[in-house]
């Protein structure tokens, strides 16, 4: 069974900086891209931050230059590294992955989501 945790969400000041967790475990072969999305209340689920298995980022125009996706040093693990905060960051923040358990389908899994409030 696969699960994705994600961690490291809070309060903070605007202008101030969180960095997100997210790990993978379980029954895993293979994983291609990991995501990190949001919620904001009243909203549609919008696409945040991608990195590929390679390395390779891609970010939505609200958070770029603002917000960092990496992998950890096992690639289960992918961080957010947010910084300049604003109110408008005001979210559920979810991980998402696509991988196989067993290297043969692929299956989209998310984790639970952690809250990050902007304000003062």
């Amino acid at each position: 069974q696969v699960q994705l945790v994600e961690s490291g969400g809070g309060l903070v000041q605007p202008g101030g900086s969180l960095r997100l967790s997210c790990v993978a475990s379980g029954s895993i072969f293979s994983i291609n891209a990991m995501d990190w999305y949001r919620q904001a209340p009243g909203k549609q689920r919008e696409l945040v931050a991608t990195i590929t298995s390679g390395g390779s980022t891609n970010y939505a125009d609200s958070v770029k230059g603002r917000f960092t996706a990496s992998r950890g040093n096992t690639k289960n693990t992918v961080y957010l590294q947010m910084n300049s905060l604003k109110p408008e960051d005001t979210a559920v923040y979810y991980c998402h992955a696509e991988l196989t358990p067993y290297g043969t389908y692929w299956y989209s899994y998310w984790g639970q989501g952690t809250q990050v409030t902007v304000s003062s």
